[in-house]
């Protein structure tokens, strides 16, 4: 019998100085623990910058690519990942990687406490909950950036998200990825 592992989920503030650096080693702790090498890791950043709080996965994926990030990035301003196309990006990596190891971020909303912090988690992501939308899970890995207050109607309060906000987080998870692919 198979032993299912418990969901865990930590909290990272992005104005904590050393919060970057934890999450970093989380992350890396989270892909060790996956036993894949690292040339199947894969960053699927998803969301679209037809929304300001929903650009949080393509900013990520823009930035970590920018600084060729050595792990394979799906999801960038240029080519997003949004309920349109996931399913068939998903099956894009499946395609292309033998038991890829998938971190998964995307915008998420929730409770005002924890407006502006990153979420990292070794369960899937499920994108679009937060608007109703039934999309598949993914990923080994996922980190979500809460952008704004959970609540209806939940696509009015991620068009109202600051750029400035979803901007400084996305940089946030992207120097945290790039970090762990050196540990």
């Amino acid at each position: 019998m198979i032993k299912k592992k418990q969901r865990q989920t930590e909290y990272f503030n992005p104005n904590d100085i050393l919060a970057c650096r934890a999450l970093s080693t989380r992350i890396s702790d989270f892909l060790a623990d996956s036993g894949q090498p690292s040339d199947s890791t894969v960053v699927l950043c998803i969301g679209t910058d037809r929304a300001t709080g929903d650009a949080l996965g393509p900013l990520t994926g823009s930035f970590l690519t920018e600084h060729n990030c050595p792990f394979k990035v799906y999801g960038t301003l240029k080519a997003p990942v949004h309920a349109l196309n996931l399913r068939d990006t998903i099956h894009h990596i499946y395609d292309h990687f033998v038991s890829p190891a998938i971190i998964a971020v995307d915008a998420s909303l929730g409770r005002p406490s924890d407006v502006g912090m990153i979420t990292l988690s070794n369960a899937p992501l499920y994108p679009g909950i937060g608007v109703n939308k039934k999309l598949p899970a993914i990923g080994d890995i996922s980190i979500t950036g809460i952008v704004n207050l959970s609540g209806k109607p939940g696509m009015s309060l991620l068009q109202s998200t600051r750029l400035y906000t979803v901007s400084n987080m996305a940089r946030f998870i992207s120097d945290a990825i790039l970090s762990s692919s050196t540990h």
